[in-house]
């Protein structure tokens, strides 16, 4: 028991770690890590004398570049991890995530409908067509109230297919000026936000969040069945609707700042199961802190591994699609699920 509260409390104090850390980390020499220490020697400093460098640049570069960077990315992570969560528990499958689903494309072809031309807010734009894309999904896949997986994955497909091509065109039809940003969008990088992203998406984000992490226990009952949710007095259809909603809300907003990171969704959920067990009471909480670290840490390496950054959506989906590839193996996915 001992052993296995200090595991949960390094679990639980890796992102004390890793936020800071990260603020160190970046490839400019004007916020490197000696003149970072320098720095905090002059803040220390009572009467700041001694020092012949001006710590502007540094400072902008660390409190306006970096911090609303890393907070961005932790709550992006945290959140695509929840909302994969609770979906796989609503849809009883593991392989289940916001992209297999078709909510990133949905939601990624909402944002850059409303980049393009504005005709809606950018998050209410991807909130409402990252919702129509898993409508859509879970329309086509339900046969007479029964909801194979096969089905459902491959109308997530499907339903993916067609709104990048739809995505597809708005690139092709728009200001050739706002193109090239939204290509580099849709890759999945945090290398464009500043404070302003982040004061636009933290609210839809954490309203998610907390929605999920307030049923958490009722996940738990709607893993187990519908005709066991009933039984329990919970009604089923009532529970994954609000998981949906919470699920998309939160997926969205992190998409509409972040652009489509694949396969992020299936990849923590999966990896938390794995230490802790499928209770979704513990399984919730781990998932944001865990979600936002780990994601935190691939952008950290995107931005520091090469001269230039690597998408953080290629690292994901590099690491994500071996990851489901080797679930559908293992659950033994056939034509008669």
């Amino acid at each position: 028991m001992r052993k296995k509260k200090l595991f949960y409390f390094i679990l639980y104090a890796l992102p004390l770690l890793v936020l800071p850390a990260s603020l160190l980390i970046g490839p400019s020499e004007s916020a490197s890590f000696s003149k970072i220490l320098e720095y905090l020697g002059y803040l220390t400093n009572p009467d700041k004398t001694g020092y012949s460098i001006d710590f502007s640049t540094l400072q902008t570069i660390l409190f306006e570049v970096r911090l609303p960077r890393i907070l961005l990315a932790f709550l992006v992570g945290g959140a695509l991890s929840v909302s994969g969560a609770g979906l796989q528990a609503i849809f009883r499958n593991p392989l289940v995530s916001p992209y297999i689903l078709g909510l990133s494309s949905g939601a990624a072809f909402g944002a850059a409908l409303s980049l393009a031309w504005a005709f809606l807010p950018v998050q209410l734009s991807a909130f409402l067509f990252g919702l129509l894309a898993v409508a859509i999904s879970y329309a086509v896949a339900l046969n007479r109230k029964n909801l194979s997986i096969v089905s459902l994955i491959l109308s997530g497909i499907i339903v993916t297919g067609i709104f990048s091509a739809l995505l597809t065109i708005v690139q092709f039809l728009t200001d050739p000026f706002k193109l090239q940003s939204i290509i580099h969008w849709t890759m999945g990088n945090l290398h464009n936000t500043g404070w302003q992203s982040l004061q636009s998406s933290y609210i839809p984000i954490l309203s998610g969040v907390f929605i999920l992490f307030l049923m958490r226990w009722r996940l738990n009952v709607l893993a187990l069945g519908d005709e066991e949710a009933q039984t329990s007095g919970i009604n089923p259809v009532r529970g994954k609707l609000i998981v949906l909603v919470a699920a998309t809300l939160a997926t969205s907003a992190a998409v509409a700042v972040a652009g489509i990171i694949g396969l992020y969704g299936l990849i923590v959920p999966h990896f938390v199961r794995m230490l802790a067990g499928p209770d979704n009471r513990q399984a919730m909480t781990l998932n944001f802190v865990l979600g936002g670290t780990f994601l935190l840490i691939i952008d950290d390496f995107s931005r520091t591994i090469a001269g230039f950054e690597i998408p953080i959506g290629v690292i994901t989906m590099l690491i994500g699609a071996p990851i489901f590839l080797y679930l559908m193996k293992k659950s033994n996915i056939g034509w008669e699920d």
